[in-house]
């Protein structure tokens, strides 16, 4: 058994030591690359000449490799899975390949000062690091000095690990940005607006699927309502809204008012949702501000003017996709749970409803990602109609949708001891109303208990005829009558 046990220690602390050879072969790389830019023409930020293969190739190998091979690692080590190390040397040997491929590609041509290959460095680097402290935690060196900073260690792996998933996303948006040559001058502003807000309704949409599945009974240690949670994001993120908006001092121009007065009513409507979540005992208690917040917010975004048809059409959907996650949060919350805090007390019980205001924030993300101007000038010229183009952003989103389910559920399955099986009410699985088991199935439980006993009694008649012909002292006596 120890013999056993240090072949699979040696075998971890090699394979992070290949990890971290794979890294360090890589760091020159890193500083010694420099692109070519010479058939840039004057005021572009990238040349005419397409795509080639072997970008194309890096592109598909960092997506997998960062969004995820590293993701799912991430969750395997929460879990203190043994399949952490081995996911984590595959996901940094695609990476480092991903990484060589990127500085070897030919055709189309991009300014050194990209932000894509500027944020490469930084994220090389975390995950160099990552790396180390890895190994050094898979070592086991806990005597002497070791002690001491064993626990800092293990702190910052944490932190990075968990961090890495949404740096590499940012650096997957970087990428896109960089590779199509857009948010360049004054685009920027416009494009910091649509990614941040974008990506900050699929973050939550996320969170959100995060605490429905595995984060009920952690909402209920803490003595708070996740209203009041979400109202205090919603009236921080006001505060910055109605500030940043419009330049102090400057005309008000096109959106302006819109932007600004949007950001008013987050932190007016977040201040009023924070002080709703308690009762008047100081109770936790569920309310519907934070649903209204977003509804109101898609109906204000889909009265944007727009120039382009295609841009109006998009921004149309995004508003009404967000209105109805808005709605359907309203409907959860007051109707469906009952201003409960879930289905059961356990946390495990989910209504299927509750899914879906949880995936129309996805969907909202993407659909307002891809509302750049840049991006709807592009989708306009290449013949695409705005249908085919929102139904691409719907795709997209069900995609991150399942993958962050997929993970969940890994942590899921790997954290929390077995469970019986549910219960079946007459082969049905499924949430009770109010914890008992629907009108119509106990009408039929009853029903079927009636015609279980009438078959009782009239199966019981016959085996009590059968019993004097087939019980063995039947056969002796009537034997023994026919002997005498």
């Amino acid at each position: 058994m120890a013999g056993r046990w240090l072949d699979t220690k040696t075998k971890m602390v090699f394979s992070s030591l290949f990890t971290f050879l794979l890294a360090l072969a890589a760091v020159p790389m890193a500083s010694a690359h420099d692109h070519s830019s010479t058939h840039i023409e004057e005021g572009q930020a990238i040349s005419v000449e397409p795509i080639d293969t072997t970008l194309w190739v890096h592109i598909f190998i960092q997506m997998f490799a960062w969004g995820v091979i590293f993701p799912l690692g991430m969750v395997l080590g929460i879990v203190k899975s043994r399949w952490h190390v081995p996911v984590q040397v595959a996901g940094t040997g695609l990476a480092i390949l991903g990484y060589a491929l990127g500085h070897m590609h030919g055709g189309r041509e991009f300014r050194h000062n990209n932000v894509h290959s500027k944020f490469a460095s930084p994220i090389s680097i975390l995950l160099f690091a990552q790396i180390l402290m890895g190994i050094y935690l898979k070592l086991h060196l806990e005597k002497g000095i070791n002690g001491k900073i064993r626990r800092f260690v293990k702190m910052g792996h944490g932190f990075v690990g968990k961090a890495l998933p949404v740096l590499s996303w940012t650096q997957m948006l970087f990428g896109g940005i960089t590779a199509l040559g857009f948010c360049q001058g004054d685009h920027i502003g416009q494009c910091l607006a649509h990614f941040i807000m974008g990506s900050a309704f699929i973050a939550y949409g996320a969170l959100l699927t995060i605490l429905l599945l595995v984060g009920q009974l952690w909402l209920k240690r803490t003595g708070r309502s996740q209203e009041f949670f979400d109202s205090a994001v919603i009236a921080a993120w006001g505060m910055v809204n109605t500030f940043t908006e419009h330049r102090w001092g400057t005309a008000w121009v096109k959106n302006d008012w819109q932007h600004t007065t949007m950001g008013i009513i987050w932190w007016c409507a977040g201040l009023a949702g924070v002080w709703l979540s308690r009762d008047r005992d100081g109770r936790p208690q569920r309310n519907f501000i934070p649903g209204f917040v977003i509804l109101i917010t898609g109906w204000a975004m889909s009265a944007h003017p727009q120039d382009l048809m295609i841009s109006a059409e998009t921004h149309k959907m995004f508003g009404y996709t967000l209105m109805a996650a808005g709605a359907t949060r309203i409907i959860e919350i007051s109707f469906v749970l009952r201003d409960r805090p879930g289905i059961s007390e356990e946390g495990r019980e989910t209504s299927s409803f509750q899914y879906v205001p949880v995936f129309l924030l996805y969907a909202s993300g993407f659909l307002f990602m891809g509302a750049t101007e840049e991006q709807m000038s592009l989708v306009a010229s290449s013949g695409m109609d705005h249908v085919a183009y929102i139904l691409i952003l719907y795709s997209l989103a069900f995609l991150v949708f399942l993958f962050v389910n997929v993970l969940v559920n890994v942590y899921d399955r790997n954290s929390t001891p077995a469970l019986p099986n549910k219960d079946a009410a007459n082969g049905r699985l499924g949430p009770r109303i109010n914890g008992n088991v629907p009108v119509r199935d106990a009408q039929e439980f009853e029903l079927e208990g009636l015609m279980s006993d009438d078959e009782d009694d009239g199966a019981r008649r016959p085996r009590e005829d059968d019993s004097d012909l087939n019980s063995p002292s039947t056969v002796g006596k009537n034997s023994d009558g026919v002997a005498h």
